[in-house]
């Protein structure tokens, strides 16, 4: 038996196991179905693929509210992500997680935020906790569970719905720049329906991956790796980022190179298991695979160059195209039709010459209700860009 398949023999009978004994933390069955079929974020439907320009049509910004903490006056926000569903947090909800700390020191931020996704939001304290110093990503997981990445921490820690701390995952993570959640669709080739969280590394050029369902990796792998990084800090740092990911089949986990101002998609995400699946070559255009064929994990190139400009934020629209947030020559986004590798549109979101726009986040189901959620470090506020 293979390898791969070995793994995902283990995965199914971790399944049978967990449904006959349970177990701690366990979701309801009803909330966790409610949970696994609320499509309240991108990743859980199926882009349309229509090519049409969202972009453009967006006419109002919105200030949703500050992201500034109330206790311990950490500021900058570096990520967001979109409550999917109501359990313990409401469904709907922003959670943001601050990079600096209330003098504005980069890398010193600790505190994650809870926002309402409506004009004139207070940030309510999520958790603040020293072991996510520098937080750069906040995902939330089917069971509402929130996993914030330490970038000066140097590593991911996820929390329960009450704030308290569930796993820390360390080795081999350095520097985590963004976290994503991942669940692959059941199906033929998804029977084992792990959750998975995905995290990217400034220091390495690394995306890990580990599970928070007991079914694949339990510990943190280095699946894909070589990406560029520019070992700078703060808030000039630069590597892979901007995960964002598709949960159609084996799920699409789309990765922004700020230093080769890329986009490339790494394929059968979720079946991602071995250290080094996926190299990046030197340009962040081609890849080696460990694998191939019959659905094996790789690499592809999206996008590649101008109007690219060290982005560092990305996130998927209900038809398909992405979202690339720029963090140099003006905080501009950038929307691209994944199936053509074409540039559809342009927007300039903060005249700003600084650098302000570190993190993107769509809802809607379809064109006519698309929205996005933007972080904007200039003004310490989470925006809604609406049609």
């Amino acid at each position: 038996m293979s390898f791969r398949s070995t793994c995902a023999a283990l995965a199914l009978i971790g399944v049978l196991t967990a449904a006959a004994c349970g177990g701690n933390g366990t979701v309801p069955p009803s909330q966790a179905a409610a949970a696994f079929g609320a499509a309240s974020s991108v990743s859980d439907v199926a882009p349309l693929a229509d090519h049409t320009s969202i972009l453009k049509k967006f006419k109002k910004d919105v200030i949703i509210g500050s992201t500034v903490d109330s206790g311990n006056g950490d500021a900058g926000p570096h990520s967001i992500s979109i409550v999917q569903s109501t359990y313990g947090l409401k469904k709907g909800q922003l959670v943001a997680c601050n990079f600096a700390d209330s003098n504005g020191n980069a890398g010193k931020g600790t505190t994650v935020e809870v926002l309402d996704p409506k004009a004139g939001s207070k940030p309510s304290t999520f958790v603040q906790s020293n072991a996510i110093e520098g937080c750069t990503g906040a995902t939330t997981t089917l069971e509402n569970e929130v996993c914030a990445a330490g970038y000066a921490a140097a590593e991911i820690v996820c929390f329960d719905r009450t704030g308290s701390v569930l796993n820390t995952y360390g080795s081999p993570i350095k520097a985590p720049f963004s976290d994503e959640d991942a669940h692959c669709i059941p199906g033929p080739r998804c029977l084992y329906g792990a959750e998975l969280i995905f995290g990217s590394d400034a220091k390495t050029g690394g995306i890990v991956d580990f599970s928070i369902n007991d079914i694949g990796n339990p510990n943190p792998t280095e699946v894909a790796t070589g990406f560029a990084v520019n070992n700078k800090s703060g808030w000039s740092a630069l590597g892979p980022s901007g995960l964002s990911y598709n949960a159609n089949k084996l799920g699409t986990l789309y990765v922004t190179d700020g230093i080769n101002n890329t986009v490339v998609a790494l394929t059968n995400a979720s079946d991602l298991l071995a250290k080094d699946e996926v190299v990046v070559l030197k340009g962040g255009k081609t890849f080696k695979c460990k694998y191939h064929g019959n659905g094996a994990p790789c690499g592809r190139l999206i996008f590649a160059g101008s109007p690219l400009n060290e982005p560092v934020g990305m996130t998927m629209l209900p038809n398909g195209n992405l979202v690339v947030a720029n963090s140099q020559g003006g905080n501009t986004l950038v929307e691209i039709d994944v199936s053509t590798g074409k540039v559809l549109a342009t927007k300039v979101v903060d005249t700003s010459k600084t650098q302000g726009v570190f993190a993107l986040a769509a809802i809607g189901s379809k064109d006519s209700n698309t929205a996005l959620y933007y972080t904007d470090t200039n003004d310490n506020s989470v925006h809604e860009l609406e049609q």
